[in-house]
């Protein structure tokens, strides 16, 4: 009876074909793999050609889904190359790490931080980065002797001056030799244990007394697990994503396995490929002079072939240029990777996650790790029905798509703009949202009415209404419509109701291209903007800065959402703006933005405007109080200025005659002021107030400035530009 143990690194290219060629030569009877037993009996689905790395194994607590873990797996995972092997040998295959059910039970235990032990076998080769160490003398092997045995001597020397009680290491350990010992009886000639390297020594014969390690497991607390496969990216294998055991990587390793010869040119072609279609200049020859550079980068610092660090070189240098945003570029995309794996539907799922796969399925919108746009047409009923399932997915906590402003610029209804992007982290969402429903409509409908039942703000319920609209969860929506009633009638505060209108307002347009019966919303609705325009008033008497800038946010929302609510709405609001204008108890800042919005309706003129101007800019006004009327009043913008010379005097002249040790206190009002505005309207406000004290605007650029060599040299290009050369 034979024991052999492999100890690799988790997602090592270089490990993992060692990991393949060992288990072919040796072929064992039953092989033993670092991870949870409770998916030994998921080891099968790994021959199933439906089944595309990178994926994982997900776990988590039956009763709480928030406790969860994955254990993942890219094509050159040595764990991977293991049990791809016993599927095809027919060999049993078994997972040997602490179980999942003790773990989730035990919770965070203080992990002991022990030394990286990489990190001083690197020290000790002369390397001061320890992947870039193992990368060298394994990931970018080729051929040879069998990494293990020396792996085994290094990591047994490195663990004698080992002095940290880490208990969840010993636990592990523990149960690792148990599962050995009880194989062992089973009367197996040949094992081969796949695991960390850092756990070899503890594997090796002689094994300690059975009940010691019986001592350190006894009485661990359980938690029933459920245990699944779902898809991965490379992304999420990469260190920066916070992966304890990930790679810097992952793209870069997965060609190291797979590609056979010439990886170096292959590598770097590929890289070709990502900018060119980027629209970026590289040519054959770049390509050519890329590798030329890796190779001799690898010569000079003594390596038998180019590694990452080389061929970045090339890239950074050759292909890129020098640019950062490039090669940045490069890394996203092909170093770390956006590959998405794929499980077979025989994988054991929530009905709530099968549901969303069908459907998804049916409706042609496929899970991609990278972002893409998706431009839908509600009025077709593909459209509408994918919509409704981001809408619907949005309410559950899965933000499978981001609306988006459409780039057509359109305004109506019929029409949204997504960007779809799927996160692997998605699958323990499903799960969670598991508990509302078999399927994603059910399990949509009931988180509202969940929500509606918890008493949430009005804000909340009228946020809800427009969802159930877009979701198309009319069955959830009568629900809200009533939470909505009882809220809006018992909620005396005016900031309230104006935050709640707008989207009761947007929800009102859905009727035509949705389907949907607004008439009860428009009631709502209604008989809110009355109660915000009777309480407006008293509202925003007194206030300080601070809540008069809110409520200017306030009264633009609500001033934009009347113009969904019909004409009769519409003029209910603008008689209660004009009323409040006339109010001398108005903070400035609120007082400017109103006399604006109604200017901008026609309702004050030219005239009434300069003279309502004019007496918040008087001398008797404090200065701070005048630039915050400033301030309110353009920020509708500065066309004003530039097209209306008896406004544009006015603040010309105000500006002039603030003191000047007051004019440094009003100074950042100013500047939030003006700075907002666009650069051409800042040049020609410029220009105008040029032409106030009599002068003429400036030039660019004076006659006797003019290069004329520079001029001519010009002159042939943009006779072709015009079409006017000869």
């Amino acid at each position: 009876m034979t024991t052999h143990l492999l100890g690799i690194r988790h997602h090592g290219p270089g490990s993992a074909r060692a990991v393949a060629a060992r288990l072919a030569e040796l072929e064992p009877d039953v092989v033993l793999i670092e991870g949870p037993p409770e998916a030994d009996q998921l080891v099968g689905l790994a021959a199933d050609e439906d089944m595309r790395p990178p994926v994982a194994l997900l776990a988590y607590a039956a009763d709480d889904v928030s406790r969860a873990a994955f254990w993942p797996f890219a094509v050159f995972s040595p764990e991977w190359q293991a049990l791809r092997y016993a599927a095809e040998a027919g060999v049993p295959v078994r997972f040997c790490d602490l179980p999942a059910t003790h773990q989730f039970a035990l919770g965070d235990e203080d992990r002991v931080p022990r030394t990286d032990p990489l990190a001083e076998l690197a020290a000790a080769g002369g390397y001061d980065d320890p992947e870039r160490w193992w990368d060298d003398v394994v990931e970018s092997r080729r051929g040879g002797e069998s990494p293990f045995e020396v792996i085994a001597e290094a990591m047994t020397a490195l663990r004698e001056d080992e002095r940290t009680e880490d208990l969840h290491e010993q636990r592990r350990e523990a149960y690792m030799r148990g599962v050995l010992r009880k194989t062992r009886k089973e009367g197996f000639e040949r094992i081969a244990v796949v695991c960390g390297a850092w756990h070899v020594p503890a594997l090796a014969d002689p094994l300690p007394p059975a009940t010691r390690d019986q001592t350190v497991l006894k009485g661990l607390p359980k938690r029933k697990v459920v245990c699944t496969w779902v898809p991965w990216t490379h992304g999420r294998l990469a260190t920066a994503s916070g992966y304890g055991a990930g790679v810097r990587s992952p793209g870069w390793y997965h060609h190291l396995f797979t590609t056979a010869d010439d990886v170096t040119a292959r590598w770097l072609t590929a890289v070709a490929g990502v900018l060119r279609e980027e629209d970026l200049p590289v040519s054959t020859a770049h390509v050519i002079e890329a590798v030329r550079l890796a190779e001799t980068l690898a010569a000079l610092r003594g390596r038998s072939s180019a590694g990452l660090a080389e061929v970045d070189a090339a890239t950074r240098s050759v292909l890129c240029s020098g640019d950062d945003v490039q090669a940045d570029l490069v890394t996203r995309k092909l170093v770390v990777g956006e590959r998405l794996g794929e499980v077979p539907e025989s994988v054991p799922q929530a009905p709530l996650a099968a549901d969303l796969i069908a459907t998804a399925r049916r409706l042609r919108l496929k899970r991609e790790p990278t972002a893409r746009e998706l431009d839908l047409d509600l009025r077709t009923p593909g459209g509408l029905d994918r919509s409704r399932l981001l809408h619907r997915l949005r309410l559950l906590d899965i933000p499978w798509g981001s609306p988006e402003i459409s780039a057509t610029r359109s305004k109506g209804t019929f029409r949204e703009t997504w960007t779809l992007c799927w996160e692997p982290g998605f699958e323990v969402d499903l799960v969670a949202a598991a508990v509302h429903g078999t399927t994603v409509a059910s399990a949509a409908s009931d988180r509202v009415r969940e929500a509606m039942a918890g008493k949430p703000p009005l804000a909340d319920i009228t946020t809800a209404v427009e969802g159930c609209l877009l979701a198309g969860l009319g069955d959830a929506l009568p629900e809200v419509l009533t939470a909505l009633d009882v809220r809006a009638a018992a909620d005396t505060d005016v900031a309230d109701l104006m935050t709640s209108l707008p989207p009761l307002a947007r929800s009102t347009r859905y009727g035509d291209v949705r389907g949907t019966d607004i008439a009860q919303l428009r009631e709502v609705a209604d008989r809110l903007l009355t109660r915000v325009c009777a309480g407006l008033p008293p509202a925003v008497h007194g206030i300080d800065d601070d809540a008069a800038r809110k409520f200017c946010d306030l009264i633009d929302n609500i001033h934009e959402a009347t113009t969904l609510l019909g004409d009769a709405a519409r003029e209910r609001w603008l008689t209660a703006l004009r009323k409040l204008a006339g109010r001398d108890s108005l903070p400035s800042l609120l007082a400017g933005r109103i006399v604006r919005l109604l200017h901008d309706a026609d309702l004050f003129d030219s005239a009434e405007v300069e003279l309502r101007l004019g007496r918040a800019l008087t001398p008797g006004v404090e200065p701070a109080a005048g630039a915050a009327y400033v301030e309110g009043f353009f920020a509708g913008g500065a066309l004003l200025l530039v097209h209306d010379e008896r406004m544009l005097r006015v603040v010309d002249t105000w500006l002039g005659t603030i003191p000047s040790d007051v004019f440094t206190e009003v100074l950042p009002l100013l500047r939030r002021t003006f700075g907002a505005f666009a650069g051409p309207e800042k040049r020609a406000i410029g220009e105008r107030a040029a032409t106030l004290s009599g002068g003429a605007p400036a030039t660019r650029l004076a006659a006797d400035e003019l290069d004329e060599i520079r001029a001519r040299s010009a002159l042939p290009v943009l006779a072709t530009l015009l079409g006017a050369a000869s």
